[in-house]
């Protein structure tokens, strides 16, 4: 076999998977190990993250998951290690020298430069040159012999090598593929390729491409280290689509001294003209093909993960946006030939009524249109319009707005002018909203839904789902898959099982974050519950329904199937209002009740004490002594005493309020409004390598560029920031914004 097997490239000293994670995260050891035997105990992260901080040393939700996901990585690592070793052995080829080597490697590119010379391949030309007999005659021009090649190579003829030239070609492929399949080579040459490669796009001369969406890349080249992650996705989706050709170009420096390193030539030698010819066609057919492959590779999992790292970002914030509690909202659905769907649901979300518009083409039916929604809004007492962010959207704008201020439009069939008219008193606290529609048709033909409302049409479904946006952002959107929401970039050319474990890791930390009423939630939002999962969300429901609501934490160990193991995970993170015991509509575990009330009882308090009392009792308390001195008197651990005097004076807080409210509006504003210079409010809608997209109130959201964000400024989905209008592309549907 011609390889090379001590690699240096990828290789650390022996490590534990604690020791080679806490090196990434720059934490303990300890830490990393702590939450490694965890995890093997079945505890879940956020339950790990909340209440086993003494044992980790405070680690968040967020390194947790990271440790969790390499431990996975690094598992998987050790398997395949465990194959290669096997599969080389039983070839009768394991060497002591290539064993350290295998078992140095840190990283599965490593390990499979390792294994590349001696695993099973398609029957290849250095294959076939083996069959005849010609390695020998390789091993001439590896050693660089002297000799004449041509007077070597007569010894090799037979009736499968009839001549010379075919004897001292066969033996420069078995080279060849030698060099190629060298670990050293391999990494030598991608590491540079990774840093000093150019990477260029062309059009393919009859590819069409109407919309000139790829136009940035029809001759396009750039270094690439140089090359941004939206670049790389857009390459590749103009790749997929037939639209580009892209190429990776390695300077010829770069990989000949890779090689070369390796397999220098003895200019003296007869045989260097053969070893020249054999790196030439091993770079060429070879080495520089599988480089390319793997640069692509390697720079789209980058570009992937950022993608996915830009989604579960802007999901977090989505989710986190505060509910607006107390509202009686009716949702609208808009479109044009089919109408705008309507659906009123009351505060807690009940459907108490349902209906379909036509206030726009082709039947135009505007005052019929305001006096189905004003006789809605006066019968349920509805508090809040909401308008789906979809087609006709702007146009359904404009009647919420005029219906809001007490104008109805109609239109004189023989005159074609509009009359206007004040309709009878309204709701005077109605406002209107406008919310991302994203993924409602998906809810509206889902298994879920047709449970929740059987007797619905599809599409009245999706207004109940835009009213319930406003409501609770995150009771409904967990009904929805992650992907299906559209905040992110590239989501459908990314690898999806990754941007599924990332986007499902982000809903289970949010709604846990949250904590759930668990006599109220529904079956879709018990499921991302740590512990739960859907089978035992189903069977809490239908307890619910059978036995009534849950009087305390305790009672949910009678529903069938969830024991004590999901009990633990699941307890710190469901609430029970009203229910006997206060401490269980916190997030205080029932596993520290006994803490929490010697707490209590040290201050002079009960659990059912008011906040008026609690407050100043249990400043007091800790003003008399140090949480160190109280933790080690009550016998727990400092963080879980500051997080259970969190509780005590805030219970069952819901984070979420610490966010920005929404923008309610009462009057719309119109793109022709707009002028260079105006200053708005606007929430944003979306967060992009580019910038951030705003609504500012006009049917086309305005982009701010990261040009105009103030360096150190992190913005999020949901927060209101004050903008001002640079640009106005009228014809493009274009708005350039900048920072106020």
């Amino acid at each position: 076999m011609l390889s090379v097997v001590n690699s240096s490239h990828d290789k650390i000293p022996s490590m534990t998977h604690a020791e080679q994670i806490a090196s990434q995260l720059h934490v303990k050891p300890s830490q990393v190990e702590a939450v490694i035997n965890l995890l093997d105990e079945g505890n879940t992260v956020p339950f790990i993250a909340r209440y086993r901080k003494e044992m980790t040393g405070s680690l968040d939700d967020e390194q947790i998951r990271i440790i969790a996901d390499e431990l996975v990585h690094l598992r998987a690592l050790d398997e395949r290690r465990t194959s290669i070793l096997a599969s080389i052995e039983e070839q009768g080829k394991l060497t002591d020298e290539l064993r350290d080597s295998i078992n140095a490697a840190v990283t599965m590119t490593a390990l499979e430069d390792l294994y590349a010379p001696y695993k099973k391949k398609r029957r290849t030309r250095a294959m076939i040159a083996r069959e005849k007999g010609l390695e020998p005659l390789a091993e001439f021009i590896l050693k660089q012999d002297s000799g004449s090649p041509e007077e070597l190579a007569k010894k090799f003829l037979n009736d499968q090598v009839p001549n010379i030239e075919e004897a001292l070609q066969g033996a420069r492929d078995i080279v060849a593929e030698a060099i190629s399949d060298n670990a050293n080579v391999r990494a030598a040459t991608r590491e540079k390729a990774l840093k000093f490669s150019t990477v260029r796009a062309e059009k393919i001369a009859d590819a069409v491409d109407e919309k000139r969406v790829y136009e940035n890349y029809y001759d396009f080249s750039i270094r690439v280290d140089r090359l941004q992650p939206h670049q790389i996705l857009a390459i590749t989706r103009g790749e997929k689509e037939g639209v580009l050709r892209v190429h990776v170009d390695v300077p010829e420096r770069d990989w000949l001294d890779s090689i070369q390193a390796e397999y220098e030539e003895d200019i003296l030698s007869p045989f260097a003209e053969q070893l020249e010819l054999a790196i030439r066609d091993s770079a060429e057919r070879l080495l520089l093909p599988a480089i390319e492959r793997d640069v692509r590779r390697e720079k789209g999992e980058s570009a992937d993960n950022h993608a996915i790292q830009v989604f579960a970002t802007n999901l977090r914030a989505l989710l986190g946006q505060p509910p607006l509690a107390n509202q009686v909202v009716l949702g609208l659905d808009p479109g044009f030939r089919t109408g705008c769907k309507v659906a009123v649901v009351d505060a807690t979300g009940k459907l108490l009524d349902t209906g379909t518009i036509y206030p726009h083409e082709p039947k135009n039916d505007w005052k019929g249109s305001i006096n189905t929604l004003q006789d809605m809004i006066n019968r349920h007492h509805v508090t809040l319009i909401t308008i789906g962010n979809g087609t006709a959207s702007r146009e359904t704008e404009k009647l919420a707005a005029e219906l809001i201020n007490g104008i109805g439009k109609q239109v004189n069939t023989e005159t074609g002018k509009i009359k206007t008219s004040k309709p009878s008193s309204l709701q005077p606290a109605t406002k209107y909203l406008i919310v991302n529609e994203a993924g409602a048709s998906v809810y509206s033909a889902s298994v879920l839904a047709r449970q929740e409302f059987p007797d619905l049409d599809v599409t009245i479904r999706g207004a109940v789902s835009i009213a319930r946006r406003a409501q609770d952002p995150l009771a409904e959107l967990v009904k929805i898959d992650p992907k299906s929401i559209g905040v992110g970039m590239y989501q459908h050319d990314v690898n999806q099982t990754a941007l599924t474990h990332a986007l499902d890791g982000v809903v289970e930390s949010v709604v846990n974050r949250v904590g759930v009423d668990v006599n109220t939630a529904s079956p879709a939002l018990l499921t991302h519950v740590a512990g739960i999962g859907p089978k035992l969300a189903t069977n809490i429901v239908a307890h619910r329904d059978e036995n009534g609501p849950f009087k305390s934490r305790a009672a949910l160990k009678k529903v069938t199937g969830l024991g004590p193991k999901a009990f633990e995970q699941a307890a710190g993170f469901m609430r029970i209002r009203d229910g006997a015991n206060p401490l269980d509509a916190s997030a205080i575990h029932p596993e520290s009740y006994e803490i929490a009330e010697a707490i209590l009882e040290r201050a002079g308090l009960s659990a059912k004490s008011p906040l008026t009392e609690r407050i100043p009792a249990l400043e007091g308390l800790s003003a008399k002594a140090s949480p160190e001195t109280l933790a080690a008197e009550l016998g727990c651990g400092v963080p879980t005493l500051k997080d259970i005097l969190e509780q005590l004076v805030r219970p069952g807080r819901d984070p979420r309020f610490d966010t920005p409210a929404p923008i309610l509006r009462s009057d719309v504003l119109k793109a022709e409004d707009l002028l260079t210079g105006m200053q708005l409010k606007g929430t944003v809608r979306n967060v992009v390598d580019f910038g951030a997209f705003v609504d500012i109130g006009v049917k086309q959201d305005g982009l701010l560029h990261k040009s105009q964000i103030p360096f150190g400024t992190v913005l999020k989905v949901g927060d209101i920031i004050d903008v001002e209008i640079q640009k106005i592309e009228a014809e493009r549907g274009r708005i350039g914004l900048g920072w106020v």
